[in-house]
């Protein structure tokens, strides 16, 4: 592992948010991703060299390009992961109109939370814990990305509001979930079907 130098620094709409900056260590997610417990098992089983690899792989992937923006932009349909204050994990599906997971600036995104099954587990979840992790899939090209991040409940915001309706989409908007991102990866396209859509 390199010797990696690690600031912090607060979100200005966010006070609870503290964002992990690397400035050595470059592709940021396995800063989340590769604990100390995994980093174990990645050595258990012979996968420790590859995984340092992939820690000093460039460039850091905590902002948006675009070619990443454009995958969002197209996108219909996502997964969000979130978990309790006692780490049980919850996996939700999203779906709304090609675009609806709006990117907002390299670091931010934003989508309307449209009316559901009433349960408000990934709300709830984020209530206690603001971590949050997209997973979108690209079925057709065989492209899979992970976002993880921060997310805020927005229940009232009229201009972000008008940023993420789309009008032509007949849905109730509940809310407004927007997320700082703290990092992104492209993931491996092994074992995913191709589909299309119809």
């Amino acid at each position: 592992m390199s010797n990696a130098t690690f600031a912090l620094s607060k979100e200005h709409h966010n006070p609870g948010h503290v964002r992990l900056t690397g400035f050595a260590m470059t592709r940021t997610f396995t800063q989340i991703a590769f604990s100390p417990a995994v980093k174990a098992t990645q050595a258990k089983y012979g996968a420790r060299k590859e995984a340092q690899a992939v820690e000093q792989r460039e460039p850091a992937r905590d902002r948006l390009n675009d070619n990443v923006s454009a995958f969002i932009a197209a996108t219909d349909s996502f997964f969000i992961g979130t978990a309790s204050k006692d780490g049980w994990p919850h996996v939700q599906h999203r779906g709304g109109p090609a675009g609806f997971l709006k990117v907002l600036d390299d670091r931010t995104l934003a989508f309307a939370d449209f009316s559901g099954n009433k349960h408000y587990i990934s709300v709830g979840n984020l209530a206690e814990n603001n971590r949050i992790l997209l997973f979108l899939i690209d079925y057709e090209r065989s492209r899979r990305l992970k976002i993880w991040g921060h997310a805020a409940v927005v229940d009232h915001d009229p201009d972000l509001l008008s940023r993420v309706s789309d009008p032509k989409y007949p849905a109730v908007i509940e809310r407004i979930i927007r997320i700082d991102i703290e990092a992104w990866d492209l993931n491996c396209r092994q074992h995913l079907p191709k589909l299309k859509h119809v």
